[in-house]
């Protein structure tokens, strides 16, 4: 199981010219499909006079999902060599769109991946790359009488709390570091009365 990938700290933007071509790198972390459609959809309406808006993402610490779009260039010569930058980095968790402003001299197929690879590359290389852990969900359900012990294990693991409910039962759903789970788990099942699960 992963415990720790790499993604970029925050947003970052580059460029590439060619011919009268100009080509605009965005790189931003993501968290879900959601953002990513949110970001494309902005960078849209902000340079809605653009002729091409393409990109590449990649999800998950597995880095197992991925997706490319050539928004009407030919297919091959601008998402997949954005995620080749995206790949060439081992990053995950990001999304790279290169918005594309015709310059009245078409490139050719090895022109425009020329220029797709470029403008990804350079916004890619003024982002800081950091590397991030992976968590779990964990929802931890125990009676008033536990509790110290249950924070105790918290504390000890350094777990982030998300939600607590403290009355006669009590519930609290913390982020756990993979690298901890296994022994997070056994020291809290060890604890009278305390029930765990992992929640998605």
């Amino acid at each position: 199981m992963n415990d720790l990938y790499r993604t970029i700290e925050g947003p970052s933007e580059g460029q590439f010219r060619d011919r009268g071509s100009r080509f605009l790198g965005f790189a931003f972390p993501v968290d879900h499909e959601n953002d990513i459609q949110q970001r494309i959809a902005e960078l849209k309406r902000h340079y809605h006079d653009a002729r091409h808006h393409c990109y590449a993402w990649r999800l998950g610490a597995d880095m197992e999902q991925y997706r490319v779009g050539d928004d009407g260039e030919p297919s091959g010569t601008a998402g997949k060599p954005i995620l080749g930058q995206i790949r060439s980095r081992e990053l995950t968790q990001i999304l790279v769109v290169v918005v594309r402003y015709f310059g009245g001299t078409l490139l050719g197929t090895g022109g425009l991946a020329n220029a797709y690879r470029s403008a990804a590359s350079d916004a890619l290389d003024r982002a800081a790359i950091v590397e991030r852990k992976v968590e779990s969900r964990l929802q931890l359900e125990f009676n008033y009488s536990s509790m110290n012990k249950v924070m105790k294990v918290i504390r000890d693991y350094q777990a982030e709390i998300e939600t607590q409910q403290f009355d006669t039962e009590c519930s609290i759903v913390v982020h756990i570091w993979n690298r901890n789970l296994e022994r997070v788990l056994d020291l809290v099942t060890r604890i009278e009365g305390c029930r765990a699960s992992l929640l998605t």
